[in-house]
């Protein structure tokens, strides 16, 4: 077996209709662009790849709106919700086991909270019959409610153990990512946690890639088109749209870890209603059907929103908005399904044009002998 038909069997689980970027060339330009992720923090420094790793975590929590919503047709508005339960337990077990085991546990066990946060909510939503604008009514009032919650647990009465709530102050102390045992532990902060943000954020991409392309992956798809023909060719919808949706709080809630790690703190505005909508504009703004364009969205996005508050202009907020309605306006698809449509029919018209000048050329060449 030659090289290139390794390298293309390695893609084939990797590519289908459900996603952007099926060619030799696709994974190329990705394999120079992971190239050029890694050795950022060579050269800009572990203050500023540190910084840079905020982005990337969010990149995580989109995609767990872009799998939700993109490819299964539910909106919601509380992504943030399972990040939120996450980052807070992890920051409850983290405080009262203070250790390297500790750290280690508070990963599985803060993620499993997000997940059942979001199968619990899921499964009374769904096999409920809760449809269409009513799930996203509901996601929205359960981000205001634990807002509203969070907000006011600032009383001593408000501890777990040695962790205390916080209310509007927060949860400091949280400590960093660590994994091993004894002296072969490593604790993740600067370069490391961004390489460690990246790595999961790199694998969250490519086995949703798998999985869209799939035969679960047609499911979802199906859903978000036609339910009721769907249901009538023997799927359970309700099921469908339980495990999706219980897989996008999985992301959040990793996506949660992350965060609480990376500012080693968190507090009450995970849950804010501004928070509960950056996803959306991510996720609509790079394609809502495109797991590359949720990612690449939330990447330039919120370095944009960065700049901004770094001049000290109040404006970015604002800027965003116009971005999200400009999009919802002119480009409704999204801005990387509409790069990858225009770009594919230029190829496309140029191969065309350049197969006749070969014809021609060819017929020229016939008459001339």
């Amino acid at each position: 077996m030659s090289a290139i038909d390794a390298f293309d069997r390695l893609r084939d689980p990797l590519e289908g209709p459900n996603t952007i970027g099926n060619s030799r060339g696709f994974w190329i330009g990705f394999a120079v662009a992971l190239g050029a992720a890694v050795v950022y923090p060579l050269i800009v420094g572990s203050y500023q790849a540190g910084n840079t790793a905020l982005f990337l975590l969010y990149g995580v929590l989109a995609l767990s709106l872009s799998i939700v919503w993109g490819y299964t047709g539910v909106l919601s508005f509380g992504q943030v919700v399972f990040l939120g339960f996450a980052g807070y337990t992890f920051g409850i077990v983290t405080l009262n086991v203070d250790s390297t085991l500790g750290i280690m546990a508070a990963i599985p066990i803060a993620v499993a909270i997000a997940t059942l946060v979001a199968f619990l909510l899921g499964y009374f939503m769904f096999y409920g019959r809760v449809t269409g604008v009513f799930v996203t009514i509901i996601t929205l009032v359960s981000t205001i409610v634990m807002a509203t919650f969070m907000a006011q647990t600032a009383g001593s009465e408000w501890a777990i153990g040695d962790a205390a709530l916080g209310g509007f102050n927060g949860m400091p102390g949280i400590p960093n990512i660590a994994l091993g045992i004894g002296e072969a532990a490593m604790s993740f902060s600067g370069e490391t946690f961004y390489w460690l943000v990246l790595a999961v954020l790199v694998a969250s991409y490519l086995g949703l890639r798998i999985l869209v392309n799939g035969r679960f992956g047609y499911a979802m798809v199906g859903v978000r088109e036609d339910e009721d023909r769907v249901e009538m060719l023997g799927y359970d919808v309700r099921r469908v749209k339980l495990a999706v949706f219980t897989l996008g709080g999985a992301l959040a809630g990793l996506s949660g870890v992350l965060y609480a790690s990376w500012g080693n703190y968190i507090d009450p505005s995970v849950f804010s209603l501004a928070f509960a909508t950056f996803p959306v504009v991510w996720v609509t703004v790079g394609g809502r059907e495109s797991l590359l364009g949720a990612v690449l969205a939330t990447v330039a996005i919120e370095w944009f929103r960065q700049q901004l508050a770094i001049t000290g202009s109040e404006y970015a907020l604002v800027v965003v908005g116009l971005l999200l309605l400009g999009v919802v306006l002119f480009l409704p698809e999204g801005i990387v399904p509409y790069v990858h449509r225009k770009g594919v029919a230029f190829v496309e018209t140029h191969g065309e044009a350049s197969d006749e000048i070969d014809d021609a050329t060819a017929g020229a060449r016939e008459e001339v002998q």
